[in-house]
């Protein structure tokens, strides 16, 4: 599992970010203050940092300096809308750098960015039988392969990135068909549908009354 370390001294920004991760997948230790951060760096291994600029003890563009042998992707979170500010931070290494406040599918979408880039997202997914290569756009089923649509596709690898977790109808069109689809989440069952028929994933991609759907793990 990624794993996403968050240095933010505001613990309300800190637990909606959590929460946030969470509910994508992730895993996720908070920080907040910069030396703190510094040493924690140096203790645990992680996949990508969450660091604000203005931090107690030692700011963000100090703790930027002290951990680049560590080689962890950094993306800045902070309030901190000056040019120069960004330019300082994006010089230091950072790979993005978002401003306060912003929308949480912003942040989930400039991480997933990243995560790519440092190919710490897997591309290639096994379930049960069924192989999934997301570059080749392919997916086979005891080596055979099986023709979804691009959307089909797609909502099958977003669950494979989620197992275990219910993924409304809703957060499912705002995902795979964005928020400006003005469909009704009937789409979103149409899909499922067929993903289980072609799939034979009938037992496993069950229905979560009132909720939504979940692909069970095992």
């Amino acid at each position: 599992m990624i794993k996403i370390l968050i240095v933010e001294d505001d613990e309300n920004i800190a637990k909606l970010i959590v929460t946030t991760l969470s509910l994508s997948g992730y895993e996720s230790k908070v920080c907040h203050n910069g030396k703190a951060a510094i040493d924690l760096i140096y203790q645990e291994m992680f996949d990508l940092i969450l660091l604000d600029i203005m931090l107690p003890e030692t700011d963000g563009f100090e703790v930027m300096k002290r951990i680049q042998k560590r080689n962890i992707p950094v993306i800045f979170l902070t309030a901190l809308q000056n040019v120069a500010d960004k330019v300082k931070g994006l010089r230091l290494g950072a790979e993005d750098y978002i401003v306060k406040p912003f929308e949480s599918i912003e942040l989930l979408a400039r991480i997933e960015v990243v995560l790519r880039r440092a190919h710490k997202l897997t591309r290639c997914y096994q379930y049960l039988d069924i192989n999934v290569d997301v570059e080749q756009h392919i997916i086979t089923k005891k080596e055979e392969m099986i023709a979804l649509t691009p959307k089909e596709f797609n909502v099958f690898v977003f669950f494979l990135q989620h197992p275990d977790i219910v993924l409304t109808r809703e957060r499912l069109l705002a995902e795979i068909w964005g928020y400006e689809f003005e469909g009704e989440t009937r789409t979103v069952d149409i899909h499922i549908q067929q993903i289980r028929k072609k799939l034979g994933l009938e037992k496993c991609l069950v229905t979560i009354p009132k909720l939504g759907y979940r692909l069970e793990s095992r």
